[in-house]
This record gives C-alpha cells, structure tokens and sequence, in this order.
C-alpha cells in the first residue's frame, strides 16, 4: 500500500465521511490543510456576519453563511455540501451582478456621451443599401438613432447572422 489512510479505532477524522481534498503547495500534507481549515472554522463559527437578507435566503431556499462555510468544507453528506456550494455561489454571483449595475449606473450618471444632430437620419444610410432590412432591423436601427440624439453613453449588445447568406441583394451576392 502507498500512503493509506487510517484513523484511530472509535474516531472517524479522516475515514467514514466526505473529505475534502484542498491543492498542495509548500509540501503540506491534505491532513495539515484539513487541520488548519478546521481549526480556522472552530475560530469563526458562528460569528460570520450575514451579508444576504432574510427574505432572499427564504425565497431562495438557502443556507445561513456560516453554516454554508462550514458545510462546503466538511459536509454531513453529498445534499449538504450542495445546499453549501449553491449558497456561496448564489452569493457570488449575486455581488459581481450588483458590482456591475453600480459600475453602469455611475457610467450612465458620470459620463456624457456625444449626443448628434437629430437632422443627421439614418435612413439616408438604409435607403442606399442594396437590400432590404427586416423589420426587427429597422426598429433596433430605430432605436440606436434615439439612443444617439441623447448626450448619454450608448450601452448595446447588437448580435446578427454575419455571413449567414439569410439576406441577398438581387444579384445574388451574400451580404
């Protein structure tokens, strides 16, 4: 056998249950980080501040952050660490989306944007194209013209079928 696993008769440190496995650095053992994580949660138990409020951990069915924590390291069972890990990612996503919204709205607050001429349309541009738009073209075209009049940055994702062939001028060449 090359490194078993054992655990003293009666105790069940490092056999019977879920064990976490952390990666190795400085030639530390898995039973050192294991020791040290564990020793680290007996510090904190209990005491880390709750960062979500009730109602979205009621809605959503999730764990309280410190039973989370501890959970995600040293599980009861495969349903428990799940319930830990959606929790904490729950939690992680939750804040980089509202990072986000705070950088976006300061953007949109703080920045001006160029706002141009409202008598600078672009049909003029859409009239000398050598096909025709759909509907749902002219409407977002529409609206990135609104977008442009406003002295407020524009924010879009505009996602189309580039080279699809979908759309042909009449000499049947793709455009």
């Amino acid at each position: 056998m090359i490194s078993p696993t054992f655990d003293e008769e009666g105790k069940n440190k490092n056999t019977g249950k879920i064990i976490p496995l952390y990666p190795l650095t400085y030639q530390l053992s898995q039973n050192t980080i294991r020791q040290i994580i564990e020793n680290g949660l007996k510090l904190v138990e209990g005491n880390l501040k709750e960062t979500l409020p009730q109602y979205i951990l009621e809605e959503y069915n999730l764990r309280n952050r410190n039973e989370a924590i501890k959970s995600i390291h040293f599980p009861k069972d495969f349903e428990d660490f799940e319930y830990a890990r959606k929790r904490l990612v729950f939690e992680e996503l939750l804040g980089m989306q509202l990072a986000l919204l705070s950088l976006k709205n300061k953007n949109t607050v703080e920045s001006t944007g160029i706002a141009f001429p409202k008598d600078i349309k672009m049909s003029d541009v859409i009239n000398e194209l050598p096909f025709r738009l759909t509907k749902a073209q002219l409407r977002v075209l529409e609206e990135i013209d609104s977008d442009m009049e406003k002295d407020k940055p524009m924010n879009r994702l505009l996602q189309g079928d580039v080279g699809s062939r979908k759309n042909s001028c009449s000499n049947c060449c793709s455009i």
